[in-house]
């Protein structure tokens, strides 16, 4: 299990829009227990403490990861979210409180056998993907039950899973992941990527495993470096950390972090 600690201690996806208004929105995310760390991020909530003055729109940006969520009030409403390669905005409404599961690169295909690509760029109802474990949300989860109390039935059932998965990947997949990660992103995929698979080997198994090729991952990793450095507005023009991690120009920095974020550096640094 080493090459799921490693990708656990390299890479940190982070989501980084939601912004209290006036106290009324409340976003937190709680460490899985020790057992599923390498495999589960964090598990998290999203609720309004106080009812909006209009609907609120909720801007995911890119992160590598896949998400299994569910409406805490009604949880037979559980679905899952792929790799996206650009952000996705969900209007949400004025009240709501969701509580998910961000599992690392790679750890949902492993866990449940399920093939990254067919999730990608989407996010469906789970019951048409894992239905028993989306009816196991459903027969479980309570709307009166806290956020502690659900977080403790959903590690549980995690471990159980993975308790119960025999294992089985390429290590040349995992070596071509862990390059990535140290590399931050910055890297010729075709021509660094030297772990004996081939280029249409490589293709695949990324889309598998991630749901998009190295090369589209290895930008996310980069733009989630960025997220990690947390630059201010003004020491992103000064250190101008963007020429570390491969942009040439400030104009095609911000057209990608855009693409990813939604918004321009200046914008979500300011």
């Amino acid at each position: 299990m080493k090459e799921f600690k490693t990708i656990k201690n390299y890479y940190k996806p982070i989501q980084p829009t939601v912004k209290a208004e006036n106290g009324k929105i409340v976003y937190q995310e709680i460490r899985p227990d020790n057992e599923i760390e390498n495999l589960v991020y964090c598990l998290w909530q999203l609720r309004t403490q106080k009812t909006l003055n209009k609907p609120f729109i909720y801007r995911v940006v890119s992160d590598g990861c896949i998400d299994i969520f569910f409406d805490h009030n009604q949880p037979s409403k559980n679905f899952v979210m792929g790799f996206c390669r650009k952000y996705t905005e969900f209007p949400i409404g004025k009240t709501f409180d969701y509580i998910g599961v961000r599992f690392l690169p790679s750890a949902f295909p492993l866990l449940f056998g399920i093939d990254a690509k067919t999730l990608s760029n989407q996010s469906q109802e789970l019951k048409h993907v894992l239905p028993n474990f989306s009816n196991w949300i459903s027969a479980k989860i309570a709307p009166l039950d806290s956020f502690e109390n659900i977080t403790n039935h959903l590690n549980k059932k995690l471990i159980d899973i993975t308790e119960k998965q025999n294992f089985q990947y390429d290590q040349r997949f995992f070596s071509s992941l862990n390059h990535i990660f140290r590399k931050n992103g910055y890297l010729n995929t075709e021509k660094e990527l030297n772990t004996g698979l081939s280029p249409r080997q490589l293709r695949r198994i990324f889309n598998y495993y991630i749901g998009t090729t190295a090369k589209t991952f290895s930008n996310v990793v980069r733009f989630q470096h960025i997220l990690n450095a947390n630059p201010s507005k003004q020491s992103l023009k000064e250190n101008k950390l963007y020429f570390d991690v491969g942009f040439f120009d400030q104009a095609h920095f911000i057209k990608n972090f855009k693409s990813f974020y939604g918004v321009t550096p200046s914008e979500a640094f300011g």
